[in-house]
């Protein structure tokens, strides 16, 4: 059997990827996610404290301003490794330490140093994102099909690494406490230091620019300037900033929401977040295959309105109390429906990117979708406070009608194009 006949999941690059893939997950619970507010709701801090901690992820909304020097500047250390590989060494060694650092704070004496640190750990989570985009590209080559694969490897990886940052580090706080158990989240990130060293090398080849003011000209002015001359810009812009601002409001909240009607860290690792995972893989799944069957307009439609109604579960998990079955029928249909809408809404925004500009134009629309979550979210601990949870939680309902009402005028005067037959 011929090399180009074997199964391409026995492509060591892909192996590669989902190693790299996990890495770039393990940090996100850890400093910008479940697992840092579990740790602050079991301090007594605020709510609205709490809903501040959404600002820490701000990194990831904006990482396409520093992505220009990762791009044309030679790693500090291990020139050896190639521009990709030496830069992912320097990062995810400076992750290693900074996690392990958080695990020496104590956020009920002083949060501060938790939040600086975990600031530092986002910019750096942020930043290897960046790099691992473009060695899968680089290394993967002009493949189609290698490059499915490998993002397919990089995205199981990645909630895979979820799971063990997430829901594994939930567990075992019981048994070594929270320090001992973000010494354990910075140990995971060892499977992406060793997959880094043990990688093929990927081509790379500087822009032929010279000087600050060029470089920034073609990576960010460039397809910034190309987007806005095309029809209708300023509005699909809006919509995608506000398309995730009612999911945004309403996942700050999630986790002292849970502690406030009585469930465990335990129940929270097992359902949150274990089942939540494998919920928003399927929908996922069902996004994709929706799209290709309904097209993309109308599958944008329903599962846009899938994903706002879902809030509702909320509040009637808010009215059930304590009621375990409730809590599984919430995760499950809330995470289904974000899969689901995820799905439509990626394949819609990858749409957008124009041939010349691919990776530059999706990061920027990315980072705008996800500037909700790292700014508006920030009151939602607030807001929460002054309404109460069945009040609020219709509130992050109704946040998602403006995007809808958008997203209505945009499909009417710029309809996608049908999927072929």
């Amino acid at each position: 059997m011929s090399d180009s006949a074997l199964p391409r999941w026995r492509d060591r690059r892909h192996l590669v990827m989902l190693a790299l893939g996990f890495s770039a997950g393990v940090p996100l619970p850890l400093v910008a996610g479940q697992v840092l507010r579990q740790w602050f709701t079991e301090s007594e801090l605020s709510l609205g404290a709490i809903g501040m901690t959404a600002l820490i992820g701000l990194a990831y909304a904006n990482k396409f301003l520093w992505s220009p020097a990762l791009d044309g500047l030679r790693p500090p250390l291990l020139r050896g490794l190639g521009q990709r590989r030496g830069w992912l060494v320097c990062i995810q060694v400076a992750l290693v330490a900074t996690i392990a650092a958080i695990a020496l704070t104590d956020p009920q004496a002083d949060p501060l140093p938790t939040v600086a640190l975990a600031v530092l750990v986002a910019f750096l989570s942020a930043s290897q994102d960046i790099v691992i985009d473009a060695y899968r590209i680089e290394m993967l080559g002009d493949d189609d099909g290698a490059q499915a694969y490998g993002l397919a490897a990089y995205v199981w990886g990645y909630r895979l690494a979820l799971l063990a940052s997430g829901a594994g580090t939930l567990l075992l706080v019981q048994h070594i406490g929270w320090q001992g158990a973000y010494l354990y989240g910075a140990a995971l990130l060892v499977v992406g230091l060793a997959a880094t060293l043990a990688a093929p090398d990927a081509p790379h080849a500087i822009p032929k620019v010279s000087g600050w003011k060029a470089r920034l000209r073609v990576s960010v002015v460039e397809p910034f300037r190309e987007f806005t001359t095309r029809p209708l810009w300023f509005a699909i812009l809006l919509f995608i900033s506000l398309y995730k601002l009612g999911e945004a409001l309403a996942g700050v909240m999630t986790t002292p929401f849970y502690r406030s009607l009585g469930f465990t860290r335990e129940d929270l690792a097992f359902v949150a977040t274990g089942f939540g995972m494998f919920a928003t893989l399927a929908g996922a799944l069902a996004g994709g295959w929706l799209v290709g069957r309904i097209g993309m307009g109308r599958a944008l439609v329903w599962t846009g309105i899938g994903q706002m109604t879902s809030n509702l579960m909320y509040v009637a998990l808010a009215h059930a109390g304590h009621s375990m079955p409730m809590l599984w029928a919430q995760v499950g249909v809330e995470s289904f429906t974000d899969g689901l809408a995820d799905a439509a809404f990626l394949t819609w925004l990858s749409s957008l990117t124009s041939r010349a500009f691919t990776a530059t134009q999706y990061a920027l629309l990315s980072s705008l979708a996800a500037l909700p979550l790292r700014t508006l979210a920030a009151t939602a601990g607030r807001l929460a406070e002054a309404m109460g949870w069945p009040a609020f939680f219709l509130l992050t309902t109704a946040a998602a009608l403006p995007a809808m009402a958008i997203m209505l005028f945009l499909l009417a005067r710029l309809p996608p194009s049908k999927p072929e037959p």
